[in-house]
């Protein structure tokens, strides 16, 4: 191969790459989650890393125990945490396809949520 030609297809591919890169990266800003308990007392919203970003308490939530209260937002946290990390890894895998990268990548998010 001429190596002009294979530097062209070199950078080409770089080219590609860092496009795909910079589109997972502006995809994965917009991936969060929000869960609501089940009666609807406390909501939680968390980043695509799962990192707790909001948390809305309703007036029946005031109405609970605290130690019952606590264990509702920890329950809705890791609801919207496992929300957030089953839509990382859809993104993900649209990008890396199913592999060894993929893997990597949600090996450490909830159990439902990796494939």
């Amino acid at each position: 191969m001429d190596p002009a030609q294979w530097l062209a297809d070199y950078r080409e591919r770089l080219e590609r790459a860092a496009h795909g890169a910079r589109a997972a990266s502006a995809s994965l800003r917009e991936v969060g989650a929000t869960a609501t308990s089940p009666r609807g007392e406390v909501s939680v919203t968390v980043s695509a890393g799962g990192l707790l970003d909001d948390v809305t308490l309703t007036p029946a939530a005031r109405r609970l125990e605290a130690d019952a209260l606590a264990v509702l937002i920890v329950g809705t946290a890791r609801e919207a945490q496992r929300l957030a990390g089953t839509r990382m890894t859809e993104v993900m895998s649209g990008y890396l396809g199913e592999g060894e990268a993929l893997a990597r990548i949600t090996e450490h998010t909830p159990s439902e949520a990796a494939r």
